[in-house]
């Protein structure tokens, strides 16, 4: 008996020792906070058996991965804004990726035309405005913002913070450079107050009476309706209506939450395997859970706050275009004195 034991336990320590405590691993740099892709890595790891090791980068991700070199252990870079994404693609940093899977998920517009970045969710510029002008703000446009009946009334964070220079320089990709002058000249003369704080401040405004509509993205109203900031910001979420507008003849501006895999990424497939998860319909539901974003892919489950804002049409400006002008739309803000 015992000789049988000492066998079986033996042939357990060998069967240990020879087989991986993990199928397979995976190295995430991020400048998301950890916290808001937590869940989604979690539950890949629960799903895949794939160990996933995450480095949270808050500034200068760009930087670090050069600077590593062909030693990074990065395999996946991770990052909020399509700008972002497509500087580390400028530097060299990415590597193209082929695969079906996420080509068939992710709209062409926010993807890179040559496979080297993809936004995997989504968050719209959005109007908060105050219940009593709720009205009055139906089937706002963009362009509306410049309309006169709004002088004195609009708040907006900074023009060259990179949410409203994506904005303005979709505006110029589909208008041209001098109406969008015009208008970022008819929005300033609208303006409540000088251009300041954050896209949560519009909804405190707003419930101060400061303004009546605010310029702001869509998932800070998850977060605050949600209580998750807070109760006091949860008031500030009951003071607003939110107003999903469009562009003229065209949809509401996105940008997105994406990834790239790095150009000297050591476990590339797993890399790729990662990617594909994001873009499922569990993943997808999971971000717009846990962080209040869009799914970017079409007819995945959206959170119930965001769906009450109404039907979404997004704009299909691809975002590479939009990316070409971000100089010119940081120029022209400080040409009209945006934020003087």
């Amino acid at each position: 008996m015992t000789a049988r034991l000492l066998a079986g336990a033996a042939a357990l320590l060998a069967s240990a020792l020879a087989a991986p405590a993990f199928a397979a691993e995976v190295n995430v740099y991020t400048t998301r906070e950890p916290g808001l892709i937590k869940p989604l890595l979690d539950a890949y790891a629960e799903k895949t058996g794939t160990k996933v090791n995450t480095v949270f980068v808050e500034k200068g991700l760009a930087e670090r991965v050069a600077a590593e070199g062909a030693n990074s252990p990065a395999d996946i870079l991770m990052t909020v804004d399509f700008g972002n994404l497509i500087d580390l693609v400028d530097k060299g940093l990415g590597q193209k990726v082929s695969s079906s899977t996420l080509d068939g998920a992710i709209p062409a517009a926010f993807r890179d035309p040559g496979g080297q970045w993809y936004g995997l969710s989504m968050r719209t510029r959005v109007a908060y405005v105050a219940k009593e002008d709720a009205a009055a703000a139906k089937g706002l446009t963009y362009e509306n913002l410049a309309d006169p009946k709004w002088k004195g009334k609009v708040c907006i964070r900074s023009g060259q913070h990179p949410y409203n220079t994506s904005l303005i320089a979709a505006m110029i990709a589909r208008d041209g450079r001098d109406a969008t002058k015009a208008w970022l000249q008819g929005v300033k003369a609208n303006l409540a107050r000088k251009p300041a704080g954050g896209d949560r401040d519009g909804a405190k405004d707003i419930a101060a009476g400061t303004c009546s509509v605010a310029i702001g993205n869509s998932y800070y109203v998850g977060l605050m309706r949600s209580g998750k900031s807070g109760p006091e910001q949860q008031k500030w979420a009951d003071a607003i209506e939110v107003v999903l507008p469009t562009f003229k003849n065209g949809g509401t501006h996105a940008n997105v939450s994406g990834a790239a895999v790095a150009k000297n990424a050591p476990n590339k497939d797993e890399a790729v395997k990662l990617l594909e998860y994001l873009v499922s319909d569990e993943a997808q539901g999971i971000y717009a859970k846990a962080n209040y974003e869009y799914p970017v892919k079409a007819g995945a489950p959206v959170d119930p706050i965001l769906a009450a804002f109404g039907a979404l049409k997004i704009d299909e400006t691809p975002l590479v275009d939009i990316s070409k002008n971000r100089k010119d739309a940081a120029a022209l803000i400080d040409e009209v004195g945006f934020d003087s």
